[in-house]
């Protein structure tokens, strides 16, 4: 039986809406958590209105939400499941996975990577004391 092609566009404008190489950044940054575009623009080191456009298209193709906090606005992943495609499409072109993982920047100055700087250099000098 002849399928529809529209199941056929909606799996190729998916492919094709990940398939950027910025974008494969930004959701791979995104991962299980969420980033707020300061992050990705510390992490990525492109401009935010770039940077913007890129999470504008996830977020009109419905593979990222998000959400308002203050005036920081952090996005993350609809269906985490897009990581495992990505991590997959990585390894079927031969790239090895702790290739794809992406560290936190130093340098961002968002609330919850402030937060998460001082639990790290709290827990850091606990252990000095130890």
């Amino acid at each position: 039986m002849k399928q529809p092609i529209t199941l056929y566009t909606q799996i190729s404008n998916l492919l094709t809406t990940i398939g950027n190489p910025v974008r494969v950044q930004i959701l791979l940054a995104i991962g299980t958590g969420e980033a707020c575009v300061c992050h990705l623009e510390s992490l990525l080191e492109l401009r935010q209105a770039y940077i913007s456009q890129q999470l504008m298209i996830l977020r009109k193709q419905k593979i990222i939400n998000s959400r308002r906090e203050g005036k920081y606005v952090y996005y993350q992943l609809l269906n985490p499941e897009i990581v495992g495609i990505i991590q997959k499409a990585g390894e079927i072109a031969g790239v090895q996975d702790d290739t794809l993982a992406i560290q936190n920047p130093s340098n961002c100055k968002c609330p919850k990577c402030k937060m998460e700087e001082n639990i790290t250099s709290r827990n850091s000098s606990d252990r000095g004391k130890e």
